[in-house]
């Protein structure tokens, strides 16, 4: 098998963007093409068709390679749940919870032949891997039982190519010195750098890179320009985009506070809001942002106890019960859901020091936390006749105390969440990439405001990732060196 691996100065340098994107190249040049990263750390996840739990970015990737996702694309995902203690995950399924000390000098080296047989199973099956390295490979602390960056180009010889991103500066500091911090065997790996999120005239940098390649050795083979694709992003350090995207809130008709979790997770929920017309979203941490929005929306977290005492100190939880009581529309997606509830019950310690605690009370539910966790695609009507399709990410059940109208009836004969005119609660994620669904619900709003409707015409979630996969196809493909990125491809697997 031919591979080639993606790693950057530091993280969010664009590794899982400029991954997808040559899965898409590859796939469209008529290769067979699959993503890999033997570790994520990330809270937005994605569940495959078997209902294992990987990284949002390589379930992203694998869709860009027209491939179904597997957890042999993501064998490891690290979900951090507070107090240096993570959730691991081993081949889509909850394996323990560790801290960091016992994960690197216990569990690393015991996975190792795991790794091995799963890049086997991918070899039988594709021909290309493209393999996304993490944050970066040069922490020299961390070297030693890092799995994820150059120990994987060495097992799969693979070809590196080293990303930086030129938009938060020191781009040829940061690309020096990552590559001073790796010992010979690594920097021999390393063939190729990409500066990524150029904004400005690339003339400009001629003489940098004529510098850069002279005292590296190592060709620059792209210079990509800034693209504000619509990727799904993989983890919280791309929020701080996300509020940029629309920064100026009375520019909007709708107001949409989004209460800003400190373990907010499945954020990607979020996306379609921000292309919505009219819809303008916000993130809220504190009681004087709140003001008075349209829409309160609390997302999902990685744990909903520590998360709602954190509402309560913030003095967030009075605000939106004041809120619900004139009339605020409030939506809650999985641990946001279960904050809406009367109580969650966590006898066995699972979230918080275990108890019960009192929740907002705005819905008649009561959640029950138990070790087993529920990862599944799901499909569905929702109460307005709307097909949906989604997935289920959450440890605890939430049961009615009383007789409540259901969100959505599922296809496999459930029935999730709750909704009132006012309030929706669901363990949904992606609720709101259901385009159709949502321009109806904010359209209900409009109504309610006297604004105009927005005309029901809209793209399908999966055509608009499509086009945003054959535009980064476009636009990488111009801007990189594609003859040398195939020759670094050839050249591998030879060991």
């Amino acid at each position: 098998m031919k591979a080639i691996m993606i790693q950057g100065t530091a993280s969010d340098v664009g590794k899982s963007v400029l991954c997808t994107a040559l899965c898409r190249i590859l796939v469209n040049d008529g290769y067979r093409v699959a993503p890999f990263k033997s570790q994520n750390m990330a809270l937005n996840s994605y569940i495959t068709k078997e209902g294992g739990e990987i990284g949002r970015a390589q379930g992203v990737q694998a869709e860009a390679a027209k491939i179904e996702a597997t957890t042999d694309m993501n064998p490891i995902l690290l979900k951090p749940k507070g107090d240096m203690v993570s959730e691991v995950i081993l081949h889509g399924k909850h394996f323990a919870n560790m801290d960091a000390m016992s994960y690197r000098e216990q569990f690393v080296e015991q996975v190792m032949p795991e790794i091995r047989q799963t890049l086997k199973r991918l070899e039988k099956q594709y021909e290309v891997l493209v393999l996304e390295g993490a944050g970066s490979p040069a922490e020299i602390n961390l070297k030693s039982r890092d799995i994820a960056n150059m120990r994987m180009a060495h097992e799969t010889d693979a070809s590196v190519i080293l990303v930086a991103d030129i938009e938060r500066g020191g781009v040829f500091a940061s690309l020096i010195g990552t590559l001073m911090l790796l010992d010979d065997q690594e920097r021999a790996r390393v063939k190729g750098i990409i500066i990524n999120k150029f904004r400005g005239i690339k003339e400009l940098l001629t003489n940098g890179i004529a510098w850069l390649e002279e005292e590296t050795g190592i060709p620059v083979l792209g210079v990509i320009p800034y693209l504000d694709v619509q990727i799904e992003a993989e983890d919280s350090m791309a929020l701080s985009s996300l509020r940029l995207k629309k920064p100026q809130q009375q520019e909007f008709d709708i107001d949409v506070a989004v209460i800003r979790l400190p373990r907010i997770s499945n954020f990607t929920d979020l996306d379609p809001l921000y292309e919505e017309p009219g819809v303008g979203v916000r993130f809220v941490s504190s009681l004087k942002d709140l003001k008075n929005p349209d829409v309160i929306l609390l997302p999902g977290s990685k744990n909903s106890v520590d998360d709602f005492l954190w509402l309560e100190e913030t003095g967030l939880a009075q605000g939106i019960l004041r809120m619900s009581r004139r009339g605020t529309r409030i939506v809650g997606i999985c641990g946001g859901y279960q904050m809406l509830g009367q109580t969650i019950l966590d006898e066995q310690a699972i979230e918080g020091s275990g108890g019960t605690y009192r929740t907002l009370g705005i819905l008649p539910i009561e959640t029950t936390f138990s070790e087993e966790k529920q990862t599944v695609q799901v499909t569905g009507v929702t109460y307005t006749g709307h097909a949906i399709t989604g997935y289920e990410i959450h440890l605890g059940r939430s049961t009615p105390i009383q007789p409540v109208q259901s969100f959505v009836q599922l296809d496999d004969g459930r029935e999730d969440g709750v909704y009132t005119e006012q309030v929706i609660g669901t363990y949904v994620h992606g609720i709101f990439q259901n385009r159709t669904f949502t321009r109806d619900y904010f359209n209900t709003i409009r109504v309610e405001k006297g604004l105009e409707e927005v005309s029901n015409e809209i793209l399908s979630d999966y055509d608009r990732r499509e086009e945003a996969y054959e535009m980064l196809d476009h636009h990488v493909r111009k801007h990189l060196d594609m003859e040398k990125i195939y020759n670094l491809i050839t050249s591998s697997g030879k060991k």
